[in-house]
């Protein structure tokens, strides 16, 4: 095999790939990228057995062939490269040059039939979705922690569910790590065609890898086909293999009618979170809020260092409550909203304080109150 190739064009391929490829897995030719040139484009196939991508380059391909080399190398050769464009030759004994008049590399590759075949799709139906506003949902998914291993599947995954029933149709991503649950949804495009069909569970290790890929305009299409979550733009798709298990029922907790609801300045409470956090640790991680008489309270005790406690006059006129939360939680929720009020709606001490935009509802967070 051999080819030439824009040094712009893999490189930013190469970089894209770099959690698949350096992520574990029982097979070491998962370390690898395979690349397959044929007539005029070299086809790129990058995988950790769970999750795999191919894209498709514009290349002058000399000898058609596949070959099959360590996805870190390239990178960083590519990413080095003095010259525009680089030539890739597979020699003997799957020897690889790497090369232009002044820069030679010589590098091993393994046996590109060992590479995992990656999903084929036959008749999938896809839908679009904008690009921007799926990465939002995706970035703010994942925001919520929980990708370890010996995770139940549902901290493991985000629940993806395709709202048909309504019109327009609209996407909702749940995603939780225990501790808190966010949503986040969005409407589709007025007759956008969305097929029906059951919710599904995607891993969040997944996505993180589907949001280094998508761009911040135009759309992409997406299809369910099997155990596979598919994403595709017009170079470059990569397949998820979904997780099995029940999402817990979360309807009850984040479309309550119940509680008091408070609108509160964003910055103002954001910068007031910050100043309760500074003392929390991984050790005492809680904060206690009191809800009383037109005022919040927050204070934040740490044995190790010391105390802390902030007054925020506040428009509410019920009956004490005070709840232990993490503060942080907090923090990291309003990050994620753009409106200059948030919502809070609690309850009591023991379910979950709600938090969203004043006036944008697409994002809601639930946050758990802790025991002390």
């Amino acid at each position: 095999m051999k080819f030439t190739i824009k040094k712009s064009d893999i490189v930013d391929v190469l970089a894209k790939v770099q959690g698949l490829t350096g992520r574990r897995s029982s097979l070491a030719v998962t370390e690898c990228i395979r690349m397959k040139g044929s007539d005029t484009s070299v086809q790129l196939t990058a995988t950790d057995l769970e999750t795999c991508f191919e894209g498709k380059l514009a290349a002058l391909v000399e000898t058609p062939g596949t070959i099959a080399i360590s996805a870190r190398k390239l990178y960083e050769i590519s990413r080095e490269f003095p010259s525009s464009d680089i030539l890739i030759d597979e020699t003997d004994n799957r020897w690889i040059n790497i090369s232009n008049q002044k820069v030679h590399y010589h590098l091993i590759g393994m046996n590109a039939d060992d590479f995992p075949e990656a999903p084929f799709f036959e008749e999938i139906d896809f839908f679009e979705l904008q690009t921007s506003v799926f990465k939002k949902m995706i970035d703010k998914s994942i925001m919520i922690g929980g990708i370890g291993e010996d995770k139940k599947p549902h901290i493991n995954g985000v629940l993806f569910e395709r709202l048909t029933d309504q019109s327009p149709c609209r996407i909702r991503m749940v995603s939780t790590d225990g501790s808190r649950l966010s949503t986040f949804e969005m409407a589709c495009a007025q007759g956008a065609q969305v097929p029906s069909g059951p919710n599904v569970l995607i891993p969040k290790k997944g996505l993180h890898e589907v949001s280094k890929f998508l761009g911040g305009s135009g759309v992409v299409r997406i299809g369910i086909q099997e155990s596979y979550f598919v994403i595709k733009n017009d170079t470059e798709t990569l397949a998820i293999r979904m997780l099995e298990g029940q999402y817990p029922q979360y309807a009850e907790i984040v479309f309550r009618t119940e509680g008091n609801t408070i609108r509160i300045e964003k910055e103002h409470f954001h910068s007031m979170l910050k100043r309760m956090s500074i003392l929390c640790t991984d050790n005492y991680r809680a904060a206690i809020f009191t809800f009383n008489d037109g005022t919040l309270t927050i204070n934040a005790t740490n044995p190790d260092i010391g105390e802390s406690k902030e007054d925020m006059a506040i428009a509410y006129e019920g009956e004490k409550i005070e709840a232990a939360f993490n503060p942080k939680f907090f923090i990291e929720a309003i990050n994620s909203m753009d409106d200059p009020f948030v919502l809070l709606n609690i309850v009591s001490d023991h379910k979950p304080c709600l938090i969203q935009g004043d006036e944008d509802k697409s994002y809601l967070s639930a946050i758990m109150p802790m025991r002390i």
